[in-house]
């Protein structure tokens, strides 16, 4: 029996030979080219880096000052807030912190009564790790239990306490009325207010700022930042500055990533697969966009790209008895074990490989650990989480709702990715986090699962039509009966409670250093990006495309000195 068969509306299939052997039916996903060819090959890069890089030393020190002179608590809060939100707060991470930490053991009586100075005051620091309880917002509710009437009348307030709210954990009830209170009045104010304070309230509206892919929010906030009344001209100049010579180096990064992937020729043998090399750079971006993780960055684009690949040949591609061949090579990590693959399977087996040993060798020669272990563990992994679902499809079985969610948070390869990024950031490995890693810990899986379900969201129907495993909406809805409207509602709350359980276990979390947190709530936070308006990584002409062209082809104008 062929691997169409059993399923009932699939599109027209390929038929393929492979070294004589009987042909095979295969699927077709009709993925559209990657609309970038060779663009960033070729693309010339800005020549005037050194004396921006001068000037920037300068600013840098300037801002430096700042911090160290401003008292006002919420004048220091305010400046640090701005400072992150134009993404240069990576160049002052230690002052930062310094600052915060000061703030958080001294009294700050003067915040207490305003609405705006306690919410950003909240925000900051439990954004940084700090025991700050929502109790801090009892005072802003009346005797029957609600927040006061007259806070409606407080915009800035209001959106200050809305992005305050997206960092509740779990039970926090104070939190979540804020949550609510805050949409319910904002989306009222609609050309009530100001333009330039309207623009604001629509922008968070549509997604929150804890939520928000950080470069791309960087970009989005240096230009409404201009548009204040007194922006503060040598952060403005830096953050400027220091975007356009980041984004050099990102081009750089990218144009060396995209030659790997035209040497590999990997997109002339497979042409079924999805050619997403930008778009992976893209999401790697989203997940560290600081200089310092170059080497970072190109590995996880070769790794998001591979995935790709390999997630194409189970959903569409391969056979049943193909699938299970590559799955136990994988599972083995032997050469010898590619001789019953047909050859476009030991193509890509030899890609992965290859890659993933050159990755280990470089962290054995540089830090002396062996994690070919970890990260075979980590593919042999995702590609059984793929078998699964090939067998789900080709046997038309629609799994329970906690079943699909059980594989998919695997399936998503989310963990694989965290895993490599795990290894790619951290120098000073610890035997206790590798144990932890090996099982991946609770908040590995929640973001996991927001990413699984905000891709669910927009790629569920395409991928039913296709005749792909039932996603998680199709899955809920079988199991209890509801429409498609309440399933998806249903799964919006989850992503929402998910990112409260996240939110507690990154605060809580004492094994893994910031950085490896901050990646895993990275990794999140553009998979929210990328699913925003619709599948932005498969379709090549979704939102995404200009996203990209925003953060690695459009430098932002600087005025004359």
């Amino acid at each position: 029996m062929d691997v169409l068969s059993c399923i009932s509306g699939c599109p027209p299939t390929l038929t393929s030979f492979d070294n004589g052997k009987p042909e095979v039916a295969r699927r077709s996903a009709d993925y559209l080219p990657s609309i970038w060819g060779d663009h960033f090959l070729t693309l010339s890069q800005n020549t005037e880096c050194d004396a921006n890089v001068i000037r920037i030393e300068k600013l840098k020190r300037d801002v430096t000052e700042l911090l160290q002179e401003t008292n006002n608590s919420l004048a220091l809060l305010e400046l640090i807030n701005a400072i992150q939100r134009l993404g240069v707060g990576y160049l002052f991470d230690k002052e930062i912190k310094g600052a915060l930490h000061t703030i958080f053991v001294t009294t700050n009586k003067g915040l207490e009564e305003d609405l705006y100075a306690t919410s950003l005051h909240f925000r900051l620091l439990r954004k940084h790790g700090y025991g700050i309880s929502q109790d801090v917002f009892k005072r802003f509710k009346d005797e029957m239990g609600g927040f006061k009437a007259s806070l409606r009348q407080d915009v800035k307030g209001m959106l200050s306490l809305y992005e305050a709210s997206y960092h509740a954990f779990e039970g926090e009830i104070i939190l979540d009325d804020a949550k609510e209170f805050t949409i319910r009045h904002l989306k009222d104010l609609k050309g009530k207010i100001d333009p330039k304070l309207s623009n604001q309230v629509e922008h968070a509206l549509e997604l929150p700022l804890h939520w928000r892919m950080v470069r791309l929010e960087a970009k989005w906030y240096i230009e409404a930042y201009e548009k204040e009344e007194l922006p503060n001209s040598i952060l403005l100049e830096l953050a400027k500055l220091d975007f356009n010579i980041v984004q050099t180096i990102h081009q750089s990064d990218l144009k060396e990533t995209s030659r790997w992937w035209r040497n590999l020729r990997l997109r002339d043998k497979m042409s079924f697969s999805r050619d997403r090399v930008v778009e992976c750079f893209f999401w790697s971006l989203g997940v560290m966009f600081e200089p310092q993780y170059q080497y970072c960055r190109k590995v996880l684009t070769k790794i998001f790209q591979l995935i790709a690949i390999l997630d194409d040949i189970y959903d569409v591609y391969g056979s049943l008895d193909e699938l299970e061949l590559f799955t136990d090579a994988i599972d083995r990590w032997d050469v010898n074990a590619i001789e019953q693959l047909p050859d476009y399977m030991k193509i890509c087996f030899l890609a992965v490989f290859n890659t993933v040993n050159e990755i280990a060798y470089d962290t054995l020669k540089e830090n002396e650990w062996d994690i070919i272990p970890y990260l075979k563990k980590g593919w042999a992994d995702l590609c059984k989480s793929f078998l699964v679902e090939a067998k789900w499809c080709r046997n038309r079985y629609t799994p329970t709702f906690e079943e699909y969610l059980n594989n998919a948070w695997i399936s998503v390869s989310a963990p694989l990715g965290l895993v490599h990024i795990y290894f790619l950031l951290e120098q000073k490995i610890q035997i206790e986090a590798l144990q932890s890693l090996a099982n991946y810990p609770n908040f590995i899986r929640w973001s996991s699962m927001i990413c699984r379900l905000c891709n669910d969201l927009v790629s569920s129907e395409v991928e039913m039509e296709r005749g792909d495993v039932s996603s998680s909406i199709q899955c809920y809805m079988h199991q209890t009966g509801v429409s498609e409207e309440t399933a998806r509602k249903h799964v919006r709350a989850m992503i929402s409670e998910l990112w409260k359980k996240m939110n507690r276990d990154c605060v809580a979390l004492s094994l893994f250093p910031q950085t490896f947190t901050d990646a895993v709530l990275n990794l999140t936070r553009t998979a929210q990006c990328i699913y925003q308006y619709g599948d932005g990584f498969s379709d090549p002409n979704c939102k995404t495309k200009d996203h990209i062209r925003s953060l690695l082809v459009q430098s932002i104008p600087l005025k004359e000195r």
